[in-house]
């Protein structure tokens, strides 16, 4: 795994900052984008983020393509274990995808990594995203997600359904994929 910079970003809320070493540390933002962030060079990328937040919800995604974001047929399977209980979910159809479930209080961490394969490809996208919280105790969820336009997506936004998100973002290509 290869720590990749993105070309630029851009964000709605307090701060958002790319790191020298290439990580985008963001503080209470509505809105978070990546641009630039997977290109030609690596056919797959490991997307890791470690964030608090000010509401519960989920934290959302949509993949973008030259600073635009990509609104239209995100499709997922959930499977999610807390305290003592175990769901599954499926949507389809939907404008964005949802990355993780995020707990409510801000002085705790959740954290999630999304293997992302072949966004900059011209073909429709798989995502998997394992999530870990500390809603009730500790928490899991992990999604399957397809993205089922064709496109060569450089880029992803993260939203929050609820609030804002303080954390850090970083992006990773996978060698030899």
């Amino acid at each position: 795994m290869v720590l990749l910079t993105p070309t630029s970003i851009s964000y709605t809320g307090t701060s958002a900052t790319i790191g020298a070493n290439g990580s985008v540390e963001f503080t209470a933002c509505t809105s978070l984008s990546l641009n630039g962030a997977f290109s030609a060079d690596y056919d797959n990328y490991v997307v890791v983020v470690k964030t608090t937040v000010t509401s519960r919800g989920w934290l959302n995604f949509k993949l973008r393509d030259g600073g635009v974001d990509s609104s239209t047929d995100y499709n997922y399977q959930r499977l999610s274990a807390s305290a003592t209980s175990v769901t599954a979910g499926r949507a389809t159809s939907l404008t964005l995808g949802y990355l993780m479930v995020v707990d409510t209080d801000g002085s705790r961490n959740n954290g999630v990594v999304a293997n992302f394969y072949g966004p900059y490809l011209n073909q429709p996208t798989a995502i998997r995203s394992i999530t870990a919280g500390v809603d009730v105790g500790a928490e899991i969820s992990d999604f399957a997600h397809t993205h089922g336009v064709s496109n060569e997506y450089d880029g992803l936004t993260l939203i929050p359904q609820n609030g804002t998100i303080t954390g850090l973002v970083s992006v990773y290509g996978l060698v030899g994929s």
